[in-house]
């Protein structure tokens, strides 16, 4: 294989991933994502489009600060004043992309950008020769590229790339194309535009008919070098191309694509779960390669053939994408060196303060079950070493509840050394909860989502509970695990409420000290 048989890796989660309804992150969040991308061995991360917003402008900037071997790339339209704000917010990336776009299909340049083709190539090659003023690695989108007229498309595809663009990436943007069809749109691509040689040529899919990893793949077949895409296949509407699914489909299957990437595989789950845990979508059980089912097997006959040999039902290896969804780790006996061990095997650092913290919940949950699994240890660590330092905890909870009863309840929270006490009732134990909670904090939230699922099996097991909270218009997610799913809930709760208390605190501070990077 030669060097153009590597496929590039290139994570929008930040950025198009975000646009997922409901699946906004805060700048810790963002960046303890991107930290696990670039260990992952992302070759591009996207993080997020600095002229919309003074938070992705930010967020930019800190990825830009943080990523050693990743390109980090920042969305541009094809205007200046987007221009110059990728520029500046890139400034200290080792490796800078610009990545510029411009609708091309009939139906939106009449409709939207309400332009003629020609004045659409001469807006697209101005604003790649504007952006190569400030990055050598240039990256341009015509927008709609699957509905596009393919003459004009080539058109427009050999424009930029003789003004300077190193990547050309044709975008499924409605999830209209078919795998077949794409395919053959790339090979047309590779056949009709001269100096394609000149570019990589990327894709970006989206899954409105569920096909963005098919059309992905037959894209690589037929001569695509780059796959856009996110972890879990968050995004706008149906989502992105899956990063672990097509990762993994070009690993499997190296004989039929012949390419491979650069990937981590064995940080595929891990990431793939903190990503579900900052933005609240849980992972479908059946979901490929990261969900709970994926290396489970119910069937007999399935259990029989695994046994004997793996290969028989499992294509792929748990471990090999760093899969625990199996085997018992630790009990009640087991020390504190024991669960730094074992927290050190999944890829878990903590300092000396968040393992203790992490070892007195362990102990305590020890004492409860019988047995201790690695997605217990996991799920520990998010909910008790949190990302944000905790305003308010949870000191003690009394339930009453009943089929003919209203539920009342008593929550006493702590902040720092002293205590507050509310009683409330409510629809149900975990509204009245929640109630008690907003009367002691004196914040208001709204709850515009509610889950819960089980992280290990048995009825001893934790249940995980993940809420999306509105306080004045900020929707926030919170993470809490418990044993007793009311606790769960509560503590889900608060880690939101913290999270409000956080983001009020750091704008109090830069306010206060005349901060900004807007753009």
């Amino acid at each position: 294989m030669g060097k153009t048989d590597k496929v590039l890796i290139f994570d929008t989660t930040l950025r198009d991933g975000e646009q997922a309804p409901g699946a906004s992150m805060n700048q810790r969040e963002k960046m303890e994502v991107a930290q696990a991308l670039e260990r992952m061995g992302v070759d591009i991360i996207e993080a997020g489009f600095p002229v919309i917003s003074k938070g992705d402008f930010d967020s930019v900037v800190s990825v830009a600060r943080m990523a050693k071997k990743a390109s980090v790339a920042g969305l541009a339209r094809s205007v200046k004043k987007d221009i110059d704000a990728a520029a500046q917010a890139l400034k200290a990336a080792r490796h800078p992309r610009i990545h510029v776009f411009l609708a091309t299909s009939k139906i939106h340049m009449e409709h939207k950008l309400r332009k003629s083709p020609d004045e659409i190539v001469q807006i697209a090659v101005d604003a790649v020769k504007y952006a190569k003023k400030f990055a050598a690695d240039v990256e341009f989108s015509p927008e709609d590229a699957s509905r596009s007229d393919k003459i004009f498309l080539y058109r427009v595809l050999e424009a930029v790339i003789k003004a300077g663009a190193t990547t050309v990436n044709i975008p499924d943007t409605v999830g209209y194309a078919m795998p077949e069809q794409y395919g053959q749109l790339i090979l047309d691509i590779r056949n009709n535009v001269p100096n394609i040689g000149k570019a990589v040529i990327s894709v970006h899919c989206h899954d409105d008919l569920g096909l963005s990893v098919a059309n992905s793949l037959a894209a690589v077949r037929c001569g695509a070098r780059q796959i856009e895409c996110t972890v879990n296949g968050i995004g706008e509407r149906a989502g992105n191309t899956s990063m672990e699914e097509v990762v993994m489909a070009l690993r499997t299957r190296q004989d039929y694509f012949g390419v491979s990437t650069g990937i981590k595989a064995q940080e595929i789950c891990r990431v793939s779960r903190l990503v579900s845990k900052h933005t609240g979508f849980v992972i479908a059980p059946n979901k490929a390669i990261v969900g709970a089912n994926a290396f489970r097997h119910e069937s007999g006959i399935h259990q029989d053939g695994v046994l004997k040999e793996p290969t028989t039902y499992e294509i792929i290896r748990p471990e090999d994408v760093g899969f625990t969804g199996v085997g018992l780790v630790m009990g009640k006996h087991s020390g504190r060196h024991a669960l730094k061990a074992r927290l050190k095997q999944l890829n878990i650092e903590l300092n000396d303060q968040e393992l203790d913290k992490a070892f007195g919940r362990f102990k305590d949950l020890s004492d409860k079950k019988k047995e201790v699994f690695d997605e217990d240890l996991i799920a520990i660590v998010a909910d008790e070493v949190q990302e944000v330092k905790d305003v308010w905890s949870l000191g003690s909870l009394v339930v009453t509840s009943g089929t003919a009863i209203k539920p009342k309840v008593e929550v006493c929270l702590k902040c720092g050394a002293k205590s507050f006490t509310a009683n409330a009732t409510g629809d149900g134990p975990v509204d009245a909860c929640y109630v008690a909670v907003d009367a002691i904090t004196g914040l208001k939230g709204k709850l515009l989502n509610y889950g819960i699922q089980s992280v290990t099996e048995g009825q001893d097991a934790q249940g995980e509970v993940r809420v999306r909270v509105d306080f004045d218009g900020d929707e926030i997610t919170g993470v809490g695990a418990s044993t007793d799913v009311i606790e769960a809930s509560v503590k889900a709760y608060l880690n939101a409420v913290n999270k409000k208390c956080a983001a009020a605190k750091a704008k109090t501070r830069k306010n206060d000290i005349a901060f900004g990077l807007q753009p």
